[in-house]
């Protein structure tokens, strides 16, 4: 079995915490949190701050942020002056802040690092933080993040070792190893769900789950021995999976899906809601971004600030070699300020934290990963307090030129080369046309809406194809002409009420020629009666190709 890594170990705990937490809080922390304590010596919180020396973020008080061994953090190790600790001269003291980074690859709840004053404030991924909220609120906490770390562009992703699976439908009938209630599995159980899949081969994809106690390296140790078809993993994990497995290879991953999986810095409302921190958090925000810029200009540097301070990049260098973690960089963007702005929607468009936010929550709640199932749905935009980040973004006309262009850009022949290869998912959606016609009606809009449009927001690198799908009744000219015509319809709107770039879509009329349901099998595929299977094949669809 493969080693468990001091990462693995740590970043297991987002299952284990999904399920046990409910437990915890309903003994002795919310207790601690309220202040019903039978000492009746008042609030934990209050006895663990009166020893402080200074204002949060002095010297004599430092905020304290919880993080994992992670390389999407190495920038506030850089901005830290290569260390735990604030160092003098660094960026962080020269922005006005004095910062303590604590690892805890154990992944307490926040529940747990707020009560005790380990820390002010802690990583979650975007994904993590939806489970996790309603959770602390329950517990008579809050927080709020303040900002957005890194982006995963690459560093999660499906693979699998069989040639012949290269594409989410193709996992069908397939065994796939996966961590549970982890960003693995949020990936996996939305690409799942937007396939082309029928409900009978989606529920058909057995998912492997593994054990806790194996963590990450558990998933990769059971990919690499060959007990499954396929794992969701991220990076590092990924990485050393597909360098050991020769036909390893990529299906589906975040390189595409640009959009699905940020890191963002969550912290105690109690201390954000005060205006002495104020400034505080704003230094810190500033120092961290002005990292960003630090790390991206020397990645050697990083790698070193990595290796330095934590064991986990210390053995890795030594097993993998430097420029080994030197490549992780590449699968993940460190997001500054023009970054910020650009997914928190500040230069105008989507605001993709909160899309993600409202999605997986969903996600997680249908999944059963939420301690308490009944917790009151909050609003992603209670979950961000954008004051950091804003204050940056007025601040700087060139984050806000650089966040108002196009993250990539596209070109027709780009797109024509990349429509050569296997979609990595192609989505049904069921737009609706009056028989005959190819006009959208108000409710046919509303389908693209709600049903297309967020999938191409995933999706921010991809090309993509629509195309437009009959049954076999009728004249096959007439539906060849007809079906084309209504996928030329839906790229239109997209284009111009949506100002998606024309360059991402190619058009195809498939006619009758591209069943999802073979018609003369409709109770195999285990369709209730053919004319639900006919209307699975009348549907407009839409294939996401990687560039």
């Amino acid at each position: 079995m493969a080693k468990l890594t001091p990462l693995a170990k740590g970043l297991i705990a987002v299952t284990i915490l999904s399920i046990t937490a409910a437990a915890a809080w309903q003994l002795g922390v919310k207790d601690m949190v309220s202040g019903d304590d039978s000492s009746g010596e008042g609030p934990v919180f209050g006895d663990k701050t009166n020893d402080k020396e200074g204002p949060l973020g002095s010297p004599g008080n430092p905020l304290k942020v919880s993080i994992v061994s992670f390389h999407g953090y190495a920038p506030a190790l850089v901005a830290n002056g290569n260390s735990l600790t604030t160092q003098p001269g660094s960026i962080m003291e020269q922005k006005g802040a004095n910062v303590e980074l604590v690892i805890q690859d154990s992944i307490p709840t926040l529940a747990e690092i707020f009560t005790s004053d380990a820390a002010h404030c802690a990583w979650r991924t975007s994904d993590f933080w939806a489970q996790e909220h309603p959770n602390l609120r329950g517990n008579d906490l809050d927080a709020k993040a303040i900002m957005v770390v890194d982006n995963t562009q690459g560093a999660d992703a499906i693979i699998a070792r069989d040639s012949s699976i290269q594409s989410v439908e193709d996992l069908a009938g397939k065994k796939l190893a996966v961590l549970q209630y982890t960003p693995s599995d949020g990936m996996v159980i939305d690409a799942i769900d937007n396939s082309a899949m029928s409900a009978r081969k989606k529920n058909s994809v057995d998912m492997v789950y593994i054990n806790a106690d194996e963590g990450t390296a558990g998933v990769r140790a059971a990919f690499e021995s060959g007990r499954v078809d396929a794992a969701a993993l991220w990076d590092p994990d990924l990485s050393l999976a597909i360098k050991a497995v020769p036909d390893a290879h990529v299906i589906y991953s975040t390189k595409t899906a640009t959009n699905l999986i940020y890191d963002v810095i969550v912290c105690d409302t109690r201390y954000l809601d005060d205006p002495a921190n104020t400034e505080a958090f704003q230094s810190f925000v500033a120092g961290w971004m002005a990292g960003v810029d630090s790390a991206e200009a020397n990645p050697d540097g990083a790698v070193d600030a990595l290796v330095k301070n934590e064991e986990f990049f210390e053995l890795l260098a030594k097993d993998e070699g430097r420029p080994f973690i030197k490549g992780l960089f590449d699968n993940l963007v460190w997001t500054g300020v023009e970054d910020n702005a650009r997914i928190l929607g500040m230069a105008g468009g989507t605001n993709h934290y909160e899309r993600l936010y409202k999605r997986f929550d969903v996600i997680y709640r249908k999944a059963g990963a939420l301690a308490n199932p009944n917790a009151a749905v909050i609003e992603p935009s209670q979950s961000f307090d954008y004051r950091f980040i804003q204050k940056l973004v007025d601040a700087s006309a060139d984050a806000q030129a650089a966040a108002a262009k196009p993250e990539f850009v596209f070109t027709e022949n780009e797109r024509d080369v990349a429509v050569e290869k296997e979609a990595q998912l192609t989505k049904p959606i069921t737009v609706n046309f009056t028989t005959g016609s190819a006009d959208l009606s108000k409710r046919s809009m509303q389908t693209i809406d709600e049903e297309m449009v967020p999938l191409i927001e995933n999706h921010g690198s991809a090309y993509f194809q629509v195309s437009g799908n009959t049954d076999s009744t009728g004249s096959r000219g007439a539906n060849m002409k007809l079906s084309k015509e209504r996928a030329d319809a839906v790229t239109r709107y997209l284009i111009t009420e949506w100002e998606f770039k024309a360059e991402r879509f190619i058009i195809q009329g498939n006619g009758p020629d591209a069943p999802l349901c073979p018609e003369t099998q409709w109770k195999a595929e285990g369709y209730e009666d053919l004319e639900s299977c006919r209307a699975d094949n009348r549907t407009t669809r839409l294939a996401v190709f990687s560039r």
